[in-house]
């Protein structure tokens, strides 16, 4: 049973740790075909694994993990559409998964290399819809886009997306996920679905951020829980995990999915096309699906895991957690973010864009 509290190292101090940067690699050579050498280059969201999976990884198989971070899943695929620079193993959200499937960006998996999968993993992310059979993907953790906020400033629970988007009340102390995820939301406050697919839709939503921009300090590239944390902003859109991992070092900080719902979300391990290494990545995926890593990483991350023998292992806190297993009246209501083609993906593009500019 893994410990329900403990004392964690800062966040700069854990990424430090793992020699994990936020720039970009330099390109990396390609390797002569035979026996791999022992390592693996993994492109990762910031504080997305467990604080010793990396060296024990190495312990238990010989091969050293260099680890570069991404912000979010724009720079994933910007980083590989013009060719792999040299990474092995990639984390892309569901809807960029498809994505990437479809770009022809990504290798499939040999599932006979894996076989924690079929073993570890809870029978409803077996299959994907967003990736048939598994070709191509192996779940790694999933969960909600929702509003995290400091109590003491708030005038009640933040349980709707006009808190962020339609409010003055908190001018100059919001934060809002960059990209698409600041339009999608948007759509969801005006009671559309995330993946309305119209442009007269698309561009309500763009004119409501865009009117409210004059409020919000930052668009934010995933680091809206250190701005909550540090006090810099009183509310932000953020991932689920990142806003429980700051809950557990200052308890004035709470977590809700709005009212409206919001997106619900599953990260995938996926090889990109070209990557030097592939049967270190195998070795990688399966180690992760491991029921004692796959806790160990669960636990310090604060995700929710969708390896049931990994859950087995937690504390009853972690999955009795609403904001880590949100109860199914909040799923109804949420959506996954669904790649509708490059028409779609063109017209958010757009849409950003002009928001940018305004």
């Amino acid at each position: 049973m893994l410990k329900d509290k403990r004392v964690r190292p800062s966040r700069r101090s854990f990424l430090a740790g793992t020699g994990a940067v936020a720039a970009g690699i330099t390109v990396l050579p390609r390797f002569a075909v035979g026996a791999e050498e022992p390592k693996l280059n993994f492109y990762n969201w910031d504080t997305y694994i467990g604080e010793t999976t990396l060296d024990d990884f190495k312990d238990a198989t010989g091969i050293a993990v260099k680890m570069d971070l991404f912000a979010d899943n724009d720079e994933l695929f910007a980083k590989l559409k013009e060719g792999n620079p040299g990474y092995d193993l990639i984390v892309p959200t569901n809807d960029y998964v498809q994505r990437m499937i479809a770009a022809e960006m990504l290798d499939a998996l040999d599932h006979s290399a894996i076989p924690n999968f079929k073993s570890n993993v809870a029978a409803q992310f077996q299959e994907a819809n967003f990736d048939p059979g598994r070709k191509f993907s192996m779940p790694y953790m999933w969960g909600t886009i929702g509003i995290g906020y400091r109590k003491s400033k708030m005038d009640g629970v933040p349980d709707s997306w006009k808190w962020l988007y339609d409010s003055d009340k908190y001018s100059g102390k919001i934060a809002i996920l960059s990209g698409k995820a600041a339009i999608e939301s948007a759509l969801k406050y005006l009671g559309h679905s995330l993946n309305a697919d119209d442009p007269a839709t698309i561009k309500q939503a763009e004119q409501l951020v865009i009117r409210q921009k004059p409020h919000i300090k930052v668009f934010a590239a995933d680091n809206g829980q250190d701005l909550l944390l540090s006090g810099e902003v009183d509310i932000t859109m953020e991932w689920n995990g990142d806003v429980l991992q700051v809950m557990e070092e200052d308890d004035d900080i709470g977590y809700v999915v709005p009212k409206e719902g919001g997106e619900l979300w599953q990260d995938c391990l996926c090889i990109p096309k070209g990557a030097p290494h592939p049967e270190n990545a195998h070795k990688f995926i399966n180690y992760i699906l491991d029921a004692e890593a796959g806790a160990a990483i669960a636990d310090f991350i604060q995700y929710a895991t969708p390896n049931a023998a990994a859950a087995k292992l937690m504390s009853e806190e972690y999955r009795s957690n609403p904001a880590i297993f949100p109860p199914e009246a909040v799923i109804a209501k949420c959506e996954p973010s669904v790649y509708q083609g490059a028409k779609r993906a063109r017209l958010m593009d757009e849409a950003w864009t002009r928001i940018q500019a305004a």
